[in-house]
């Protein structure tokens, strides 16, 4: 009788440790990864994200980025919320933050165990590691999949039979050669529920995003004015969008995190519109200290939240909307005037007019003004 293997050990520490799932791939099991990367980026789909294209050949796989690399180690830790998602969306008044946000930016509560998990490694194991939570040039998803964590749904992301749509995922590189777990089967079958309910057409195709008409891209990457072809649809989407994933029937599977640190604070589940319009740049650092939704930046953010606004209907929004007509990013004033227009009569636009768009110096924010009947001087 043979005791527990290098790999029974591993899976225990990562589970000790809070991980809920932990497999293991070849360095090397990821071949088709790269020229689905190649088609993605060869389509333009990446949009502001150059990243992506800068990377690229690093990120093919992992060895390209590490050649010394024979295995990777995929991790994953729940963030099920507790209550649906597609709940927050007929909060008109209040801004709808995507699930992963809510709480703790999980870069820092991921790379904290992971590290713990690659130092134990290195100690009892052997072997050199490197550690990876989503900041670097890495094929998550497909590694996670070929690991046996779960699979690549339509909508692109990571599904898993015990936990639904909700897991962040991280990878350990090692130089030893671990015993490969089985890659885990396709199981969306005939389905199409996230494909048919993305609200800006997203999916081109099974499998396949064009980041571009994303609200998740628009809110959080598009560093620009937002194309009014997406505003209906952003509803009072303000950082994110959960719909292909809340809709997934494996959720019926998922269950709540049990990180506390990852669970939703209060005061951002639901977060009044009339507030977040207020947030100047120091409030704004103050109110997302330890958030992922600090990374995005005090005006992208209101300018999401000025587009909220617009979809609300609630004309007791407007003296935000008008206060901001003159806040110093041309982001935030276009979307001032967008809002304006959708809330306030042609009494109302034409008295912000006269005291806000003659002499506006940026192109976009006139053309917004020019979209409701104004000329600016």
């Amino acid at each position: 009788m043979t005791g527990p293997t290098s790999e029974d050990a591993l899976r225990a520490r990562a589970a000790e440790l809070g991980f809920d799932a932990c497999g293991i791939a070849a360095a090397d099991a990821i071949p088709e990864a790269g020229a689905r990367l190649d088609a993605f980026l060869a389509d333009g789909r990446e949009g502001d994200m150059a990243w992506l294209a800068a990377k690229a050949v690093r990120r093919r796989s992992p060895q390209a980025l590490w050649p010394e690399a024979r295995s990777v180690i995929a991790l994953a830790m729940n963030y099920g919320p507790d209550h649906d998602p597609m709940d927050n969306l007929k909060a008109r008044g209040a801004g709808n933050i995507s699930v992963y946000a809510r709480g703790r930016d999980y870069h820092d509560v991921l790379k904290k165990r992971v590290k713990q998990l690659a130092r134990w490694m290195a100690g009892t194991l052997g072997g050199e590691v490197k550690v990876f939570v989503d900041t670097a040039p890495v094929m998550e998803k497909p590694l996670a999949e070929a690991a046996g964590l779960g699979w690549q749904g339509k909508h692109t992301n990571l599904v898993s039979r015990d936990f639904g749509s909700w897991l962040f995922l991280a990878e350990i590189y090692s130089t030893l050669k671990l015993a490969p777990d089985r890659p885990h089967d396709d199981r969306c079958g005939s389905c199409r529920a996230c494909l048919d309910i993305c609200p800006t057409a997203a999916f081109p195709a099974p499998y396949q995003l064009d980041a571009r008409r994303c609200i998740s891209y628009l809110t959080i990457e598009h560093q620009s004015h937002i194309a009014p072809e997406f505003r209906k649809a952003m509803g009072n989407r303000v950082y994110g969008c959960d719909d292909c994933l809340a809709i997934c029937p494996w959720n019926r599977f998922a269950v709540e995190a049990r990180e506390a640190k990852l669970k939703a604070r209060e005061d951002l589940s639901a977060p009044p519109l009339a507030e977040l319009a207020e947030l100047g740049d120091t409030e704004f650092r103050a109110l997302f200290s330890g958030s992922p939704v600090k990374r995005t930046g005090r005006d992208r953010f209101v300018r999401n939240v000025l587009i909220a606004i617009g979809n609300s209907g609630d004309r007791a929004l407007l003296p935000q909307v008008t206060t901001l007509l003159g806040d110093a990013s041309p982001l935030v004033r276009a979307m001032a005037v967008w809002a304006l227009g959708e809330l306030a009569g042609s009494d109302k636009v034409a008295d912000c007019a006269a005291l806000h768009a003659e002499g506006e110096p940026d192109p976009n924010v006139r053309r917004e003004w020019a979209a409701l009947g104004i000329t600016p001087g």
